[in-house]
């Protein structure tokens, strides 16, 4: 019997009703494993190949042949956004089978969610803090509610994989399976994944299954890309061009260009940054007013407002203007926004991966994807060495671009081995859930989750006596331990659900409109940008957080205190060598592109750095290429210090050291190969006192912990001696 003949009846219905000609790759192979295997699933394919459709399709049918008596799968993803989405879809794919949805947000009906506690069945779409918010609050509604669930599905797997969410799904598909003694199978979907052997462990984590991921049909599927160059004028100090004829032309050249190439065209702009991302919209809507053009330009990132996302998201995709949307990484996932004509890159995307994400949002529906990148730099006429005239992220993008489309290679995503703040997070949140437990039973139930399997009992304990030292927790009468004074603010609180950081924002309001939000006050009569648009503050209310203001003309701009970090891959930075040292001409390029190339070349061979690990910079200057990536770089860098070497990283994507030396470069690159002979414990290198890898509970942490976790899930010493043996 063929797969489509195994699917329930109302499901046939549905893919006749919406004249689907045949099941696609990835939905045979989805439904032979959900049908045939009690494995779990790891599906890896491209935006719109139908992944969605190929997890329900023999999920829906097997609780169609056989219902459950609860809630029968649950459907996690990382952003309201895309559970609203597919709430849609599976809405009309369920109308006639008697199978409902609930969502449950903080968004969501509260009726709605009162009713599925009442009576649990069918599908559950929840967010990591909206079933930590259950586990927490409703334990006991929990073992009602998943007591025969039969499927979890992850969407965004990738994107899961490589934070503290991740870590916290795992623990908290954990506590369900305890709580229930039902295992659920597990399905992962996800767009871009460089290791599928990695995503398979991380999705059975706990689970105690297989995983059957099959081969993502990657095809021969043309892709267009084309990357332009435009150029302005260097600033002084005090912000004067130093060419005053070319003062401002790059920009505007760059701004005209943008507002040709995406006339007419369903476009998504995508920069690295929220300012940028507002910048660029904001004067493409002013060149639109000027040439008495439509004003189709929006913006779309995590501090719009829910309300005017959601409405560029159905303007995307219904809607019969041609929308062009500026946009960081919340349109990398898989809203459906329909086909694009192209998107555009504003600069080198930050890695490989978000690239692939990129390049996946468009080509949708047959259409060969179109990729349009666009930089400006500026003329170094000053530069003060000669590294100063290189553009290292227009070699990133050369780089990037070749790993992919070439080689089809994304990062491998590292697993955090030691992740304290999540420790901290899940051993308060089970005591709050539980009430109080013995320390046994607490570090019984906390270590023993799979997602915490590297960290001793001993790191526990350290952890547990700096909680009661600082009252977070306390102990009882009776020998227990129960959150304390100084842990009841916090597990209280309604972030506490959130592990990731959540800066303190501030309401923009248009009279009772909301805009979205800034992370600072802007006082009476200042101006900024938000959602592309101009507005000046006319009254705030510093006690309710609100900054109300009035849309005015003009171009202004914003500044949020955090934005987007990336670290580099060796693969990617030996690549960027790789394109330095070669003669190849990649096709993609324009002539000012290629000339920039070829200029670039000619400086990095004169100079020897492509081929000596030590470069002179000036008298005492030094520059280190080991070609190494960020984590392997940190090593060497803080290795010299302990050695008395002044060394720093001049940027976090930089691929070199720049050093202070009272010697030569023979000299200097005799005591790196002598570090990397000797291999130095990295628990002795000379950190700074605060260093940790950035994440919401640290200040709840000892620092001998955070400095433990920084130096075995960070630095990587035994990468950097292997990369330059």
């Amino acid at each position: 019997m063929n797969v489509f003949n195994r699917l329930a009846p109302y499901v046939q219905d549905f893919i006749y009703a919406n004249k689907w000609t045949e099941l696609r790759g990835n939905q045979i192979d989805a439904c032979e494993v959900i049908f045939d295997t009690d494995n779990n699933l790891l599906l890896s394919s491209g935006t719109a190949s139908g992944k969605t459709e190929a997890a329900f399709l023999p999920i829906l049918t097997e609780l169609w042949n056989r219902p459950s008596r609860s809630v029968g799968a649950m459907y996690i993803s990382p952003l309201k956004a895309l559970i609203n989405d597919q709430f849609k879809r599976l809405e009309q794919l369920l109308l006639d089978a008697d199978i409902p949805v609930t969502k449950w947000h903080g968004d969501a009906s509260q009726s709605k969610k009162n009713a599925l506690v009442k009576r649990p069945s069918g599908i559950l779409q929840i967010t990591p803090e909206s079933l930590e918010s259950l586990l927490v609050n409703k334990r006991g509604a929990c073992m009602k509610m998943f007591a025969d669930l039969r499927f979890v599905i992850i969407d965004e797997v990738h994107h899961f994989m490589r934070d503290q969410r991740g870590v916290q799904v795992l623990c908290q598909l954990e506590r369900l399976q305890r709580l229930t003694d039902n295992i659920p199978r597990r399905v992962g979907l996800s767009a871009t994944l460089g290791d599928l052997n990695a995503a398979t462990k991380w999705l059975n984590t706990g689970s105690g299954r297989s995983c059957t991921a099959p081969a993502p049909d990657l095809g021969k599927r043309g892709v267009r890309l084309h990357v332009e160059r435009f150029v302005k004028a260097e600033t002084s100090g005090d912000g004067a061009a130093l060419l005053p004829e070319l003062a401002g032309l790059g920009d505007r050249a760059h701004f005209e260009y943008l507002f040709k190439m995406t006339l007419d065209k369903k476009t998504i702009i995508f920069t690295n940054s929220r300012e940028e991302t507002e910048f660029v919209i904001a004067n493409l809507r002013e060149l639109a007013r000027e040439k008495n053009a439509p004003d189709v330009y929006r913006v779309h990132h995590g501090n719009v407002s829910a309300l005017l996302r959601e409405q560029t998201e159905d303007e995307m995709k219904t809607g019969e203007e041609k929308i062009v949307t500026g946009a960081t990484v919340t349109l990398e996932l898989g809203i459906d926004i329909g086909g694009l004509d192209q998107a555009v890159q504003i600069g080198a995307p930050i890695d490989v991966s978000s690239f692939a994400q990129r390049l996946g949002r468009c080509g949708r529906r047959g259409q060969v994807p179109q990729l349009l990148f666009t930089f400006v730099e500026e003329i170094r006429t000053t530069a003060a060495d000669v590294l100063g005239p290189i553009n290292w992220s227009f070699i990133r993008l050369i780089a990037i671009i070749e790993l992919y489309t070439r080689l089809r290679w994304i990062e491998p995503l590292q697993p955090l081995r030691h992740p304290y703040s999540l420790l901290y997070h899940q051993t308060m949140s089970t005591l709050k859930s539980a009430g109080e437990l013995s320390p046994a039973m607490l570090a019984q139930e906390i270590l023993s989750m799979s997602a915490f399997a590297a960290i001793t009992q001993d790191d526990f304990r350290i952890l547990l006596t700096h909680l009661l030292e600082t009252e977070h927790l306390q102990r009882t009468e009776n020998g227990g331990v129960i959150i304390g004074r100084a842990g009841e603010p916090i597990v209280n609180h309604f972030q506490f659900y959130t592990v990731f950081t959540v800066p303190e924002y501030y309401l923009v309001k248009d009279e009772n409109r909301s805009i979205g939000t800034v992370d600072k006050v802007y006082p009476v009569g200042i101006r900024f940008s938000l959602a592309g648009i101009t507005w000046e503050t006319l009254e705030v209310n510093a006690k309710a957080k609100v900054i109300f203001v009035k849309r005015v003309p003009g171009i202004s701009v914003v500044d949020w205190d955090v934005d987007f970090e990336s670290e580099l891959h060796t693969v990617l930075v030996r690549k960027q060598r790789e394109i330095l040292l070669g003669d190849d001409s990649y096709v993609y390029l324009s002539e000012s592109c290629k000339d920039r190339l070829t200029e670039t070349r000619y400086l990095t061979r004169g100079s020897g750095l492509l081929t000596n690990l030590v470069t002179p910079l000036s008298n005492r200057k030094f520059a280190i290429f080991p070609w190494v990536g960020t984590r392997q770089l940190f090593a060497l860098h803080y290795a010299l210090c302990a050695v008395g070497v002044k060394s720093k990283i001049p940027w976090r994507t930089c691929v070199y050291l720049e050093c202070l030396f009272d010697g030569d470069a023979d000299a200097l690159e005799q005591i790196i190969r002598g570090i990397l002979r000797n291999s130095p414990d990295p628990g002795t290198l000379p950190l700074p006192d605060n260093i940790q890898i950035d994440s919401k509970y640290n200040p709840f942490i000892p620092p001998e912990l955070l400095r433990k976790q920084f130096v075995e899930d960070f630095l990587d010493f035994d990468g950097l001696v292997s990369a330059m043996a």
